[in-house]
């Protein structure tokens, strides 16, 4: 794409029109990493501002093999029948040969994939954030102006790509297997403290009864990790992404945690919070790359970490030389 050629008043008309074709470039245009690109986006992204916000933002992560996909698929389609338009932002992988995504996120949600009211994008996530793609917020926000009322963003389940994830949606869904046993004493206590629902898959056949057991020593170490009195406590539920069981159940759950937020005052609130955050979380990106793309820095990094190690300079000396060199002339970023 090149600069020339981007006309960014004729792409703000197409994706506020709900065309898939514009949309799909105005996203390429955000992930773009070429600085003129970058320029042109965020003026896109700020014609398009006042058209965003009015979407559910739903956050859904889970071990591989959890059945993240096939359930996002089936719950997916229930919407777009019942007349809403739904956008999924699948973070993939990163092949590390050719840097694009290699688990095919149309492929594995092969009735949305067809779907005229859904929109899947599968994203490199080119190492970062553990899953998560550098623009995915911009990428939420254009799905959002072009008319898509639910946006999902699906992560690998990986790293730290549910904390991330966490930060940008209203509500953060937590898929699990059945029978927690030594699973439920493995899982990292951050994740479910960062849940807003925990839904137990695969709960068809043989499996319920396990599915059960599992619900029933996930609610037990939530009134563990308890919020204050009066906040949200996350459901557990079983559900079944294959069989389409509970399902409604779940987007019920979505529709009460939003309805409950907002008569605490706490949704506004919250997507507030996320953006201010999002702006320190830009900001720490491109200090690093300001570090990163400094020759002087780069160059006395390792004799400084040297150094340090010896116990020869201690870290807040070395940090001062790093940021005086730094002051005394920094590439643009990118």
């Amino acid at each position: 794409m090149s600069v020339k050629s981007i006309d960014v008043d004729a792409i703000a008309v197409g994706v506020l029109s709900g065309d898939r074709a514009t949309l799909g470039r105005a996203i390429t245009l955000v992930e773009s990493r070429h600085l003129d690109h970058e320029a042109r986006a965020q003026e896109l992204l700020t014609q398009l501002l006042p058209h965003t916000g009015k979407a559910h933002r739903l956050g859904i992560t889970g071990v591989p093999g959890v059945g993240k996909s096939t359930t996002i698929d089936t719950l997916g389609c229930n919407l777009t029948a019942d007349g809403q338009k739904v956008a999924v932002l699948a973070v993939d992988p990163t092949s590390q040969r050719s840097g694009g995504s290699i688990l095919g996120d149309k492929t594995r949600m092969t009735r949305l994939a067809v779907d005229p009211n859904a929109f899947i994008r599968p994203s490199p996530s080119a190492g970062t954030l553990g899953g998560v793609t550098r623009r995915t917020r911009e990428t939420m926000l254009l799905c959002e102006a072009a008319g898509y009322d639910v946006v999902i963003v699906e992560t690998v389940g990986i790293g730290q790509s549910e904390t991330a994830v966490a930060d940008m949606v209203d509500m953060f869904i937590v898929l699990m297997l059945p029978g927690a046993g030594d699973e439920l004493q493995g899982i990292k206590k951050g994740v479910l403290e960062i849940a807003d629902l925990v839904a137990i898959n695969k709960a068809d056949g043989d499996n319920v009864k396990r599915a059960m057991e599992a619900a029933a020593e996930y609610k037990a170490a939530f009134h563990i990790i308890a919020p204050a009195q009066g906040e949200w406590l996350p459901p557990v539920i079983t559900v079944s992404g294959k069989e389409n069981l509970e399902l409604d159940t779940l987007w019920s759950e979505v529709l009460r945690h939003r309805e409950f937020m907002r008569d605490a005052g706490a949704f506004g609130a919250k997507r507030k919070a996320q953006t201010v955050r999002w702006m320190w979380s830009m900001l720490d990106q491109q200090l690093r790359h300001l570090l990163n793309d400094h020759a002087a820095v780069q160059k006395r990094l390792p004799e400084l970490e040297r150094s340090v190690a010896a116990g020869e300079v201690t870290p807040v000396s070395a940090v001062a030389e790093i940021m005086s060199l730094l002051r005394s002339g920094a590439p643009d970023p990118r």
